[in-house]
């Protein structure tokens, strides 16, 4: 018998998915787990097409129009849900 075979649904699911997919400036950005820091994030976001740069500033969106900058060792927790912007920090709108 397999180990996937032994393990309810949901923990099947999770175990064959450890990947999640988040949002950076409105993109679709894949993590290969997680946990990341502000630096991973930033480092997937670029591999990835996202038009910014590390020397970014990363802020969490958490909702309720409420944000949390995100330094580049932080760690963070993400989830399907997480979204982030990133901008080079010149506010000249």
């Amino acid at each position: 018998m397999s180990e996937a075979s032994t393990l309810n649904p949901a923990q099947h699911s999770s175990h064959l998915r450890q990947s999640v997919t988040i949002h950076v400036n409105e993109r679709p950005v894949e993590l290969p787990e997680h946990d990341a820091t502000g630096w991973q994030i930033k480092q997937a976001a670029i591999a990835q097409s996202v038009p910014i740069q590390l020397n970014f500033i990363l802020v969490e969106e958490l909702g309720h129009d409420r944000t949390k900058p995100i330094i580049d060792s932080e760690p963070v927790h993400v989830t399907d849900h997480s979204r982030f912007l990133a901008n080079d920090g010149d506010d000249n709108s």
